[in-house]
């Protein structure tokens, strides 16, 4: 008798045999055992690893969710390690295929547990799955603290994608919904007393029915009657179009002018002798070859450099090597060899090419380090090059600088006098601000219209997502800062843009399917 049991296989059903093999790791000597009417579906102990089964699939889903949607800052992420590591790495592309892979691996084992449930089997995980979904569950958590932490305004991001995504999500909630309920049936119906049915109904019932209802405070700006959609947002290159070529060179603006943009936003720093240059960073560590032609002074700050100095340098061949964008396409031949021999950029001759095509050009204006001898005559020495050098017309000019705002309007009155936060529109007013340049997290379409009505009008940085600029467009911003020109200017209309009929009849043909199916998955 023992041998024979020792010998059992799995009866003829060789779906529910792969199902347990999966999950429970036990493909030959296993005896099948079925849940009896009234019992439970598992032992104690697997009762209890369950909940950390599901909790580890929601934790994982939220992260998965959280960090696809902040794609768009990905490049905020990898500076930010870099800082810290000291050299380039695309650490959040690494990090989006971890959670995809954790999140699929965890799923697949949920699946599989309710596929035996829905096959009245029992449920026996196997010690190596259960360490797996320790290892998730410890994961995600983790990963959603420490962002929450030191990246907390992505949550913010969250929230934005919930105006584009809301309705899609809905319909995903109410097909898992759908497919929860034939275990959810069978459980109820194998349950011997009506509390436990009304326990297994109840709760499923409950969570039907808000989500049957959520549709009726959602909003999204993109769900709006035809003809009341603005115009499209201008775009301006984000330290022209890095992902085409080295940020803040001349080619990266003419790769912008070439696509369609409409403006231009760059860095400047001023150099040891006074000459205005673009550079992002602090160093020049990660955009020139410092390293190689200079080791001891990398770490120096870049305005401590003469002018001779910098133009020494290479500011091409760092983007070829470190590939900056994880969505980077490639290079033709000739771009590569253009890219390999950008140098550094002076502000006069940015300023010329801008106006040479007729584009706005806005920029950070970094004050120089202790010491450096234009520490105080930073502003003037800007505006020098800007009204004397350039030849630039001062309407093409978004100042955002808030120093010295009222001197700069008394010698350059023609600029487009910028504010880089928000104000009540009285105060704006009184300084001649004609426009906010705002980061997109706080994009409000409520605030873009009361901006608007006072002729003032909003610019939003970073957008590269296509969803974001989408959302940003339907709201009625009127212009985007972008690392991609050349993808945004492809869209001819927003993204899930659609009328309130059109989503009251997707709304209500979801909720009718489902109904429908639910019903009779419970009837039979």
């Amino acid at each position: 008798v023992v041998r024979r049991r020792l010998l059992q296989r799995y009866e003829h059903q060789p779906f529910i045999s792969c199902l347990a093999g999966f999950y429970s790791c036990r493909w030959k000597r296993y005896q099948r055992r079925r849940t009896e009417p009234g019992k439970c579906c598992c032992k104690t102990r697997e009762c209890v690893f369950f909940p950390l089964l599901v909790g580890a699939f929601c934790f994982s889903l939220v992260f998965l969710y959280l960090w696809g949607e902040v794609k768009n800052d990905y490049n905020n992420f990898d500076w930010y390690n870099y800082g810290k590591l000291g050299f380039w790495f695309l650490w959040s592309l690494v990090l989006l295929v971890v959670a995809a892979i954790l999140f699929t691996y965890v799923t697949l084992l949920l699946v599989l547990a309710m596929c035996l449930l829905a096959e009245g089997q029992q449920l026996y995980l196997h010690w190596s799955h259960k360490i797996g979904t320790f290892l998730v569950l410890g994961f995600s958590i983790t990963a959603l603290f420490i962002l929450s932490i030191l990246w907390g305004d992505q949550w913010k991001t969250v929230c934005l994608s919930f105006q584009i995504t809301a309705p899609y999500l809905h319909i995903g909630a109410i097909t898992i919904m759908v497919l929860l309920s034939w275990p959810v049936a069978l459980h109820a119906i194998r349950a011997d007393k009506k509390v436990v049915q009304v326990i297994i109904v109840g709760p499923y019932l409950a969570i039907l029915l808000f989500l049957f209802l959520i549709p009726l405070g959602m909003y999204s700006p993109c769900i709006r009657e035809m003809g009341t959609l603005g115009p499209k947002p201008a775009l301006i290159g984000h330290r022209g179009a890095p992902m085409l070529a080295p940020e803040n060179t001349e080619m990266s603006f003419q790769k912008t002018i070439e696509h369609g943009g409409d403006g231009l936003e760059t860095d400047v720093t001023i150099s040891y002798d006074g000459v205005p240059f673009l550079m992002h960073d602090s160093t020049l560590r990660r955009t020139t070859n410092i390293k190689e032609v200079y080791p001891n002074d990398s770490a120096q700050n870049a305005a401590l450099f003469s002018w001779d100095t910098l133009q020494e340098l290479n500011a091409g061949t760092w983007f070829l090597k470190d590939k900056p964008f994880s969505c980077m396409g490639s290079l033709s031949r000739a771009d590569q060899n253009q890219a390999m021999n950008q140098s550094i950029y002076k502000l006069s001759n940015f300023l010329r090419l801008a106006d040479s095509q007729n584009k706005l050009v806005i920029f950070d204006l970094y004050r120089p380090p202790e010491k450096h001898p234009y520490r105080n005559s930073w502003i003037n020495r800007t505006l020098e090059v800007i009204l004397n050098e350039s030849g630039i017309r001062p309407h093409l000019v978004l100042w955002l600088e808030n120093n010295m705002r009222s001197f700069v309007q008394s010698v350059a009155p023609g600029f487009q006098q910028t504010m880089g936060s928000k104000a009540p529109v009285e105060d704006l007013l009184m300084d001649n601000i004609v426009k906010l340049n705002l980061a997109y997290t706080e994009m409000s379409s409520e605030d873009i219209r009361k901006y608007a009505e006072a002729n003032i009008t909003t610019n939003f940085y970073v957008v590269n997502e296509p969803w974001l600029f989408s959302l940003a467009w339907c709201s009625g911003a009127h212009s985007v800062t972008t690392n991609a020109v050349h993808t945004l200017k492809n869209l001819s209309q927003p993204l899930f843009l659609m009328t309130p009929q059109q989503y009251n009849i997707m709304w209500i043909l979801t909720d009718l399917t489902s109904v429908l199916l639910i019903s009779l998955i419970f009837a039979l």
